[in-house]
């Protein structure tokens, strides 16, 4: 029993067991029993489903603020609503990957559900790697801090920019060097087909390159929203906690805003002023501060405001639009 109550990365280990058992069970119902059989999802279901791991997220969010104070619990909301606003850009890009690779919808949620379980465990690493940096060499949130006020100010000045899917050249790799099929199997990652001498041999699907795809694009989005995160907060549990919530939903909340993402054009721009404020809180609280920590109730409440005035702004201009023909 001393066991769960000693420390490890600065929170007893019943804590961090504890978080395991909440996304092991929400892992395994949403796979075992709403989905066990793969089918479309209608944008009625994502948004219940959505609501259903917002409301999971903030009930964590809570107990954090009741185990560990109110200065957690702000910085693990904070973190929470940042990523969460973030991932809608991941949307707009996971939409293109399913659409370039032609997957069907109904076998878009086990994509996502296998993607989102590799980016919890390449999220820990990326997470662990920023703590080890951050406490060998404290000058490393300076870089933080350039790097988000650089992301910001590149995206309020970048026009909109479609990737290539077809140029990626982890794409290009596997095709070379792995056999790939050229027709889907629908939920099949691998299959085994007849080579050119009639032997059977495995072979990667089209969804497997869309899985693969969509997990290089999430830690294209982790370079950004790993450092913001600890711009807010240095204590692991909430740096990791508040991520994984905020992904966890993402794979409900896909198949709503897939079907609305034009509608936040300008969401975009209320996140670069997020990054913004977040490096530049850095330098404030060090400089200006003094070295003091910025209030943690102003960095919730300017990030709130911030994507809360983008969403607004967003549906506002765009009343009345139809989305693009495909």
């Amino acid at each position: 029993m001393e066991f769960l109550f000693a420390d490890w990365l600065g929170t007893p280990v019943w804590f961090w067991l504890a978080f395991v058992a909440v996304v092991l069970v929400l892992t395994a119902f949403d796979l075992g029993v709403l989905h066990k059989d793969d089918r479309e999802m209608g944008i009625a279901e994502s948004l219940k489903l959505s609501v259903f791991y917002i409301a999971v997220a903030m009930l964590f969010g809570g107990w954090v603020w009741w185990a560990k104070g109110s200065g957690p619990g702000i910085e693990y909301f904070t973190g929470y609503f940042i990523e969460k606003a973030l991932s809608i850009d991941n949307v707009f890009v996971i939409s293109m990957i399913f659409g370039f690779f032609a997957i069907a919808p109904k076998y878009q949620y086990r994509a996502l559900l296998w993607g989102i379980l590799a980016v919890i465990v390449l999220r820990g690493i990326m997470i662990a790697g920023g703590a080890a940096l951050v406490a060998q060499a404290e000058w490393i949130m300076y870089v933080f801090a350039a790097f988000l006020i650089f992301t910001g100010v590149k995206m309020l000045a970048a026009g909109d920019h479609e990737p290539d899917i077809g140029k990626n050249p982890v794409i290009r790799w596997i095709s070379r060097h792995m056999r790939v099929t050229k027709v889907h199997h629908d939920q099949h990652f691998f299959v085994k087909e007849k080579d050119a001498s009639g032997r059977l041999v495995w072979a990667a699907t089209p969804l497997f390159l869309a899985l693969v795809v969509i997990n290089l694009a999430d830690i294209v989005f982790a370079v950004d929203s790993v450092p913001a995160i600890f711009s807010i907060t240095r204590d692991t549990f909430i740096v990791y906690t508040s991520n994984i919530m905020a992904i966890l939903g993402l794979r409900a909340l896909y198949f709503a805003l897939a079907a609305m993402v034009y509608r936040f054009h300008y969401l975009k721009y209320a996140l670069a002023l997020v990054l913004v404020f977040i490096g530049g809180k850095i330098l404030i609280a060090d400089f200006a501060l003094g070295g003091a920590k910025f209030p943690p109730l102003i960095s919730l409440g300017v990030t709130l405001v911030l994507i809360a005035g983008g969403v607004g702004w967003s549906l506002w201009k765009t009343r009345g639009e139809r989305p693009a023909e495909v």
